[in-house]
């Protein structure tokens, strides 16, 4: 009677064993930019940090990655441009009609948020990111500015 109990203990285990991985994996697959960027944030030593200049060098050096770089940043300009319309707008409506700061200042941070993402969706259909691996671009990006900066040092 105890190795039966101790039998069915271990199938649940190796049942909830068997879901965790497979939950693991599905969420894994969706968040895989924690593997990509995680030995760059998960260092001893901050990478220093990198001026436009820099920037403009790597996309001339990588005729690849270079040019889809610059698109991404591009698109990162349209997206903070919808965050302070969306900001603005959403706070000036608030204002008009309630003459509440505090009502105003939570519609400023709403409405920083929305622009914002209405900004990023604006930016990926008109520069078409949709068709462009930014994060690989990125991340090479990355990979050269270690290797130049292990090199000043």
């Amino acid at each position: 009677m105890g190795e039966s109990a101790a039998d069915s203990s271990s199938q649940s285990q190796s049942f909830l064993k068997r879901h965790w991985e497979e939950y693991k994996e599905f969420w894994g697959e969706r968040f895989s930019i924690l593997d990509n960027y995680s030995r760059f944030i998960k260092r001893d030593q901050p990478l220093p940090s990198w001026s436009s200049s820099d920037v403009d060098e790597f996309v001339a050096a990588d005729p690849v990655h270079g040019p889809t770089l610059r698109t991404a940043r591009e698109a990162a300009k349209y997206s903070a441009a919808g965050s302070v319309i969306g900001a603005v707008s959403t706070a000036a409506v608030a204002w008009k009609y309630s003459r509440s700061p505090h009502g105003a200042a939570l519609s400023f941070g709403a409405g920083a948020v929305f622009g914002w993402t209405f900004g990023q969706e604006f930016a990926n259909h008109w520069l078409q990111l949709y068709r462009l691996d930014t994060m690989a671009a990125q991340v090479k990006f990355l990979e050269w500015w270690e290797k130049k900066s292990a090199g000043r040092a």
